[in-house]
């Protein structure tokens, strides 16, 4: 089962009933939906969203030296098929990485001791534009 807790890349083998492919795992990838992951498929030469429900258990980490491997084989493909996506989701990395401000500030409401009517009135006697004062019609 593939871990990602001790390097930023993950370099393992998806078994499958069609074959095997190498996949890459990369940290820094943006987060997929909810129980997917994006893997890296060196026989598709691009990078996949998977169920990891499914595909968890036929994930097996590879040696060092096929990890060696791998990388001689696939670096040059993994790099252009890693900068392309990451290119595609570029507001994605951006928005998981940063704080988020809002884009319009409320502003707070002044409180103050002033009363909006004259003195010696209880303030109801507000006359409108279609000329209903305030008070109740019969």
């Amino acid at each position: 089962m593939y871990n990602t807790t001790k390097t930023s890349l993950w370099y393992g083998e998806l078994r499958t009933a069609r074959g095997n492919a190498i996949v890459i795992h990369d940290k820094a990838f943006p987060e997929a939906q909810e129980g997917r992951i994006y893997l890296y498929n060196a026989v598709k030469d691009s990078i996949i969203e998977y169920a990891e429900n499914i595909v968890a258990g036929n994930l097996h980490d590879l040696d060092k030296e096929t990890v060696k491997a791998a990388e001689d084989t696939y670096g040059a493909a993994w790099n252009s098929a890693r900068s392309e996506f990451m290119e595609k989701h570029q507001g994605w990395v951006e928005a998981n990485a940063t704080k988020h401000k809002p884009l319009i500030s409320k502003a707070k409401a002044k409180v103050s001791d002033e009363v909006d009517s004259e003195p010696g009135t209880d303030g109801d006697d507000r006359e409108f534009a279609n000329g209903w004062s305030g008070g109740v019609e019969e």
